[in-house]
């Protein structure tokens, strides 16, 4: 039996240490983040009107109706209270409608393909305002970075300048991952053959990480990334140092950086083949290969040609005038 100063003590350094987590999630430092972080405290606190009421009448109708407790009132024939009813269901439903309306409206503020409209809740961004573009590759098990105006990449090392737009570009070599940097906005996935995008933007400097939250095999563990954001004339002289160190990324690099391994280090690459990001998205990096793209246009033209040659002349003809939509986007317009 643990005596009870010690188990207090326990209790009490535990608090200690918990006092010193930097509880990332709910104190980021990007507008997005920051955004996500008040969207979990409205709901909690909402939720929290019945499940703290609820706990307080369960203890006190426990408590009231004890079998020692002779004074309490007894009616076993007692069925139904209008006004308890009203309480019990009423309540929920206006929680309910509340919660609701906060996440349509969240939904769609904080819905990661559209641009951003500030940097921060002081400072609107102009609509002539051009987002940085960064491409992002999951593989097993690292990350890669392409920054396409830049013309560098790196691996396994994210750096973004502070009160700058960023719009990602994400995707992934093999399996399903997840790009997740807590200090910057929510988890976004990559997937194989897809692209999807985040608008995001740091608001102050700072240094972290970020990682996969998506379970994909064995590295999955240590599919870390070293992110810090940086002032604007930090970031350029980031980028110059990373393009004097030299080093090319081109197709046949990347085949041998493809390859799955763990625990990658920080690589940096002065110079990318411009196409290589598009190559890894469809999924024909290797010589020979047919990019996806190309496949399904392929396909269209052909169900195209087939429809004309089975279709009357009439119809054939308001086919071949039509357009055929062969290469959708996977940008959202708001």
């Amino acid at each position: 039996m643990i005596p009870k100063t010690v188990r207090r003590g326990l209790v009490l350094a535990s608090l200690a240490a918990l006092a010193g987590c930097n509880a990332v999630v709910m104190n980021p430092s990007g507008d997005i983040a920051k955004q996500q972080a008040h969207l979990i405290v409205i709901s909690t606190l909402l939720m929290l009107l019945i499940i703290v009421p609820v706990i307080i009448l369960t203890i006190a109708f426990a408590r009231k109706y004890r079998a020692s407790n002779k004074d309490a009132k007894y009616e076993p024939d007692w069925d139904h209270s209008t006004k308890l009813e009203l309480v019990i269901w009423g309540a929920p439903l206006l929680i309910i409608i509340a919660l609701g309306l906060i996440t349509w409206i969240y939904t769609h503020k904080l819905d990661p393909y559209r641009p951003l409209e500030r940097i921060d809740h002081m400072r609107p961004i102009s609509t002539s305002t051009k987002p940085l573009e960064v491409q992002v590759v999951a593989m097993d098990w690292k990350w890669a970075f392409f920054y396409p105006e830049q013309g560098i990449a790196t691996v396994n090392e994210l750096v973004l300048p502070v009160d700058v737009p960023v719009r990602f570009k994400i995707t992934a070599t093999s399996v399903m991952n997840a790009f997740y940097v807590p200090e910057l906005a929510g988890m976004i996935y990559a997937m194989p053959g897809m692209e999807t995008e985040l608008n995001a933007v740091q608001n102050k400097p700072v240094k972290s990480e970020g990682f996969s939250a998506n379970y994909s095999g064995a590295g999955f563990s240590d599919m870390r990334f070293g992110y810090r954001g940086v002032t604007q004339a930090d970031f350029d002289s980031w980028v110059q140092s990373v393009k004097s160190g030299g080093g090319e990324l081109n197709r046949t690099n990347y085949l041998e950086l493809e390859k799955p391994s763990i625990k990658d280090p920080v690589r940096h690459y002065g110079t990318v083949e411009p196409t290589l990001y598009n190559l890894v998205l469809n999924r024909c990096v290797a010589d020979g290969s047919v990019c996806m793209n190309k496949m399904m246009a392929d396909d269209a033209k052909r169900a195209k040609a087939v429809a004309i040659k089975e279709m009357p002349k009439k119809a054939a003809t308001q086919v071949a005038e039509a357009e055929v939509c062969t290469s959708p986007t996977n940008s959202l317009k708001k």
